[in-house]
């Protein structure tokens, strides 16, 4: 793809020892995690604008046989006007080097983190 820049966007958890090669680590969690301190998280950024609404959350429960539709669901809300915006804001980090996005669930690769990363290398 000539002309395109590839962009490198990690799923990683929050409650993970940072790596050297993590580049700028954003939580996209709306909560902060249980039990986690700031210096441990290590971030550069909070981006919780970016976050499922409160409703998606509630009725997706992280159930895997609702991913799909969670997903289906989660893109449509990235297209609002504020969550818009912080996407752009987490597509610029993610030109400029290495983006890992944290996330506190246990099964990163079916959060919003996943989704995300998917949007933001489109």
């Amino acid at each position: 793809m000539a002309g395109k820049t590839q962009v490198k966007v990690r799923v990683r958890r929050v409650y993970d020892e940072p790596r050297d090669d993590d580049g700028t680590r954003v939580l996209v969690d709306r909560l902060w995690p249980r039990g986690l301190s700031k210096d441990r998280a290590a971030l550069d950024e909070w981006c919780k604008q970016v976050a499922p609404s409160t409703e998606l959350r509630t009725w997706y429960r992280h159930d895997p046989g609702l991913f799909a539709e969670f997903a289906r669901r989660y893109r449509g809300e990235l297209e609002e006007p504020e969550r818009a915006e912080a996407v752009a804001h987490l597509r610029e980090l993610a030109r400029d080097g290495v983006l890992t996005l944290l996330t506190a669930t246990r099964q990163a690769e079916i959060s919003e983190a996943a989704v995300l990363a998917e949007v933001l290398q489109e």
